[in-house]
């Protein structure tokens, strides 16, 4: 039996998500954080220091194609659990236990990562990325366009 390796597609793509997704999700659900609550953390965590709240909702509605609200009620945990704070009348701002909690959960998943992207060719990565970057932009072209 030969193996072939399968053409880029949706499902290709998908199931490489969720299977990483599920990595990710282990870790998290040992500190008691959810996806979407790590992925507004990071945000908070990346920015040169307090950000506008509406700026923040908007990043994770674009990552997560989430909805305003949705996105908003997972600020507001993330500030009623001490990880965000308010820095200011619409300010947020990513408090030290927020960033301890990200440096955590980064430093757990990073020996993951590494071990699930050990020995591909850079080439390859680097077509991937390209590969993705580009569906993704067409994707998120779609979405704003309205279709479905």
């Amino acid at each position: 039996m030969t193996t072939t390796t399968p053409p880029l597609n949706p499902r290709v793509i998908a199931l490489a998500h969720y299977a990483s997704r599920a990595v990710l999700e282990n870790v998290l659900a040992r500190h008691g954080v959810t996806f979407q609550q790590s992925v507004t953390l990071r945000f908070a965590a990346i920015a040169e220091g307090p950000v506008e709240r509406a700026g923040l909702v908007g990043d994770v509605v674009g990552a997560l194609k989430t909805e305003r609200a949705e996105a908003g009620a997972v600020v507001d945990e993330l500030l009623a659990a001490g990880l965000l704070s308010g820095a200011g009348p619409s300010l947020v701002g990513i408090t030290e236990a927020g960033r301890a909690l990200h440096e955590r959960t980064s430093a757990e998943t990073a020996p993951v990562s590494a071990r699930i992207y050990a020995d591909l060719p850079e080439e390859d990565l680097a077509a991937a990325g390209r590969v993705l970057s580009l569906i993704t932009e067409r994707a998120n072209a779609e979405l704003a366009a309205g279709a479905a």
